[in-house]
């Protein structure tokens, strides 16, 4: 694997540990950092300049991190988050579900 993905891995984890933290604390809450990631895609697949200039696999990959962090926000437990692998494997499943440790995917309403 190529050793920037490995970086940008660790720091999407970093982040979504982050937000987990900022819920835990609250200082923010679950729908609060979905609203913010929500903002990011938006900007991201606003900008028609460059959006539309991209193959739809580019543009998914742009859309990736806010997703998968959206994705580990929902999933938050008592305890951690769930791991990249995990996070990563609920981009593919279908939407709608709710997200829990036993392998099911299941996405709070509409979250991707």
């Amino acid at each position: 694997m190529n050793v920037a993905n490995l970086q940008l891995e660790g720091l999407m984890m970093a982040v979504a540990s982050i937000n987990n933290l900022l819920v835990h604390k609250g200082l923010l809450s679950i729908d609060e950092i979905d609203t913010a990631l929500r903002k990011a895609e938006a900007s991201m697949t606003g900008d028609e300049r460059t959006y539309e200039d991209m193959s739809p696999a580019n543009r998914d990959a742009i859309c990736f991190p806010i997703r998968l962090l959206q994705i580990a926000n929902n999933a938050q437990g008592e305890l951690d988050i769930p791991p990249f692998s995990e996070l990563a494997k609920w981009l593919g499943k279908p939407r709608n579900l709710n997200v829990s440790g036993d392998d099911t995917c299941s996405l709070r309403e509409g979250l991707i």
